[in-house]
């Protein structure tokens, strides 16, 4: 059995979500989610986006140095992942991207009770 620090390292969740076909990586770029280096350039709106999963990892020697990976889903079945800084470091893009995709997921899920 890993022990827990092992089992949360980014490379260690990275590595288990690519088993589960996350395989895609994924940017933001004018207010849509991009492919990134695949032989397709494929461009998402938050409204074709589920967030599946997400990892909160915290620096070892600075608890502000915080990293979320999200695991994506498109809606045309693309699986993949996108790393945002936590705090200081936001990326405010990438940021206000998931955060769109959270509101809209929250919204379908009151609308379907």
């Amino acid at each position: 059995m890993q022990d827990k620090e092992e089992e949360r390292s980014l490379v260690n969740v990275e590595n288990e979500l690519n088993k589960r076909g996350f395989t895609q990586d994924f940017n933001v770029v004018d207010g849509r989610l991009q492919t990134i280096g695949s032989d397709s350039n494929k461009s998402y709106a938050a409204d074709e986006v589920t967030i599946v999963d997400f990892y909160r990892f915290e620096g070892e020697s600075d608890p502000d140095d915080m990293s979320i990976l999200y695991a994506l889903e498109a809606k045309d079945g693309v699986k993949g992942t996108i790393a945002s800084a936590y705090g200081t470091y936001a990326d405010s893009d990438t940021l206000d991207f998931l955060k769109q995709v959270e509101d809209l997921g929250k919204n379908l899920t009151k609308g379907h009770k």
